[in-house]
């Protein structure tokens, strides 16, 4: 029943993807058309829907529409003295090259392989072509040559790291741990999440990746909880998902779980995204070292904790000083009960008598 359900959700986000509308912010000019962001997205959907079928029941003709796209798609990075293919015009991102690699390397595992040199290429390429001071895939390059134009960044690094596992596991896993020694932190010592520039670096955000707080950027310590899943890192992956609940402001229905107080349906969609992460080529990688101990959650808890006792700080202070005289015409403790008991247990109809000092009954 879930295969079902996933295979109608996916076959109605491609529809919409292949629309004129969804092609509409895109070039049909580039090579290939629509450049190698819609191209390599809507492409691995396209496996996606086919590994929802059994291979003797798929539809033949969505069958037939990713062999045609992903040859498209080879034949473009083939005819490349980069890597790196235009996104939109004159631009290229590293991120979406290999979205649309990894789309190809999903082609060869569902149908007769046919693009195993290509990515040998693509590798080859990128190996020749990192950011040098973090010898990661850039975040933006030169769209003729394929130079790095800035530094690796996080918001891309962490979808570069998703589908990098499916391409070349060996390569992924060297760039994995280089990624979680730049970027991954603890600011103020709470944590972990992840810088959008690497450790020593600052720069600004942009709408990719939100505001950035003391350097981190929420949009991508989301993205990269899958990321940690898809290495099998369970430590990290762990402790952002754990992270997340706390300050991702979740919100409960019997049915549902909304994060940012359900006013950012995407960031909802991006942490299922993530927690549902696994490799969809490659087999599923030994776990690495661990960088994330048990006692990452002393300080934040501690933290926490003062939070909490702040709101008793005024009335300690008050007890620890001593009650003040009491106001002009207060009357005592004692005699205050006292009347407080007669109100309120005197007959109906009985009027209230005044108050006078004396002794308690």
């Amino acid at each position: 029943m879930r295969r079902g359900t996933a295979l109608r959700e996916a076959r109605w986000a491609l529809a919409r993807l292949e629309s004129p509308a969804g092609r509409a912010p895109f070039d049909a000019g580039l090579v290939p058309a629509y450049g190698i962001f819609w191209q390599g997205w809507t492409n691995w959907l396209r496996g996606g829907v086919l590994a929802l079928q059994p291979a003797a029941g798929r539809d033949p003709a969505e069958v037939r529409r990713f062999a045609e796209a992903s040859a498209a798609i080879g034949a473009a990075f083939d005819a490349s003295a980069s890597p790196y293919l235009a996104a939109y015009p004159g631009q290229a991102w590293p991120v979406d090259s290999t979205v649309a690699v990894a789309s190809l390397r999903l082609h060869d595992a569902l149908l007769p392989p046919r693009f195993a040199p290509t990515v040998a290429r693509w590798l080859d390429g990128v190996r020749q072509r990192l950011d040098p001071r973090t010898r990661l895939l850039p975040h933006r390059v030169d769209l003729a040559t394929g130079a790095p134009a800035e530094v690796a960044r996080a918001t891309s690094q962490s979808v570069i790291q998703r589908f990098l596992v499916d391409v070349d596991p060996a390569f992924a896993r060297e760039q994995y741990l280089r990624f979680r020694d730049r970027y991954v932190a603890a600011p103020l010592g709470l944590g972990p999440a992840v810088r959008e520039y690497p450790d020593g670096m600052t720069g600004a955000g942009d709408v990719d990746s939100g505001p950035l707080v003391l350097g981190v950027s929420l949009s991508a310590t989301v993205v990269a909880l899958g990321v940690a899943q898809s290495q099998g890192d369970a430590a990290l992956a762990g402790a952002l998902a754990n992270y997340g609940e706390l300050v991702g402001l979740p919100v409960d229905t019997p049915w549902t779980r909304r994060y940012a107080l359900g006013a950012l349906p995407v960031g909802d969609a991006f942490l299922a995204w993530s927690k549902t992460a696994r490799p969809w080529v490659a087999a599923p990688p030994d776990p690495p070292p661990a960088t994330v101990r048990w006692w990452w959650r002393l300080p934040l808890l501690s933290a926490l904790l003062l939070v909490g006792l702040l709101g008793w700080l005024p009335d300690l202070v008050r007890r620890r000083g001593g009650a003040g005289p009491p106001a002009a015409g207060a009357l005592p403790a004692t005699e205050a009960l006292r009347v407080c008991g007669a109100a309120r247990f005197r007959p109906p109809g009985e009027a209230a008598r005044p108050a006078t000092p004396g002794p308690l009954p």
